[in-house]
């Protein structure tokens, strides 16, 4: 046996693996959205976290059959139905988890200590690049993780992608998936900023509107001019006076194999049609402020305007005080 030789590869081994660790280290996502096929080149250098209501489509295998494997016969129109089961090696993110009831309000933000319990849990490091799948199976999935990205990006971690139509586009590309739970290994995830720019509270929302500022109303027009509303979450219908409406359907393009953004360009014409001046401060609100990270997302990710802030109690805060107004039939 040549010693020189063994010694020298004992050098080169641990040589190779430090490599190979930079390599997975240096993993950048390329955007705040990333397509399928970007996912599939890069499945083992991220962590994927699917963004989900209904835990049970996760891990079981839908019964009711689709032209699309694993698809519910309903179909994936409007959030009702899409894909059973998931990206391999995802990671589940029930939405309980990371947008809790808290003071009496839905889907609020979570404390630092329960979100970065839930990111070690599902094995997210400092260094991760993340990519937040969705059922795909409509906008409002979509808020799903727009809302996760949202959470990340104001505790401080930047390196994270949403994926662009969901594991439905996923499913209807013959591209794998799995069932059943996932175990991910555990995480060292640590929050490193409380982005509170990213928030506007109540106050921020009755100062803007006063100063003639910026506060758009995420939901479709029947919900803003109060032909219903959302009974036992808002306390009476309409939308707060004073506010745009651009509805999140016109933002993202809900087909049967995946609900996917519109285009940028076309994104830019939706807001310019609807009076949004995206060179100002923007506020988002919806019910509860699961779709104003949506309308946030498009706004800040997307077409670049970086004051734009998510009114997290949004109507049902708003609503809660009969002394506060809601506008009915307007169209502002």
């Amino acid at each position: 046996m040549n010693l020189n030789l063994t010694r020298a590869a004992r050098r080169v081994v641990p040589f190779c693996f430090l490599v190979m660790a930079a390599q997975a280290q240096a993993t950048q996502v390329p955007g705040p959205l990333v397509d399928t096929g970007w996912l599939a080149k890069n499945l083992n250098n991220v962590v994927v976290l699917d963004a989900r209501k209904d835990t049970r489509s996760f891990i079981h295998r839908s019964k009711a059959g689709g032209k699309i494997a694993g698809v519910q016969a309903c179909g994936a129109k409007r959030g009702g139905g899409g894909v059973s089961g998931h990206i391999p090696g995802s990671a589940l993110a029930p939405w309980n988890d990371y947008a809790p009831k808290k003071n009496g309000l839905h889907d609020e933000l979570p404390s630092k200590q329960d979100f970065e319990k839930l990111m070690q849990q599902s094995g997210v490091n400092q260094d991760s690049a993340v990519v937040i799948a969705h059922r795909g199976a409509g906008a409002p999935n979509v808020g799903f993780a727009t809302r996760l990205y949202w959470t990340l990006k104001y505790f401080g971690h930047d390196n994270v992608a949403v994926l662009d139509g969901g594991v439905t586009k996923w499913a209807a590309e013959k591209r794998k998936i799995e069932y059943g739970r996932t175990h991910p290994g555990k995480g060292n995830w640590k929050a490193t900023a409380e982005r509170r720019e990213l928030v506007a509270s109540l106050d921020d929302v009755q100062k803007a509107l006063q100063q003639g500022g910026q506060v758009v109303d995420g939901m479709t027009p029947d919900l803003y001019m109060g032909l219903k509303y959302k009974k036992g979450v808002v306390a009476k219908p309409g939308h707060i006076p004073g506010t745009k409406n651009v509805p999140f359907d016109v933002l993202v393009d809900s087909g049967p194999k995946g609900a996917t953004f519109y285009p940028k360009d076309q994104l830019a014409k939706v807001a310019h049609a609807m009076g949004v001046d995206n060179s100002k401060p923007l506020t988002t609100y919806c019910n509860t402020g699961h779709i104003a990270s949506l309308t946030w997302f498009v706004n800040s990710e997307l077409l670049g305007n970086s004051q734009t802030r998510v009114y997290d109690g949004s109507r049902e805060e708003w609503a809660k005080d009969p002394a506060r107004p809601m506008a009915t039939f307007v169209v502002e």
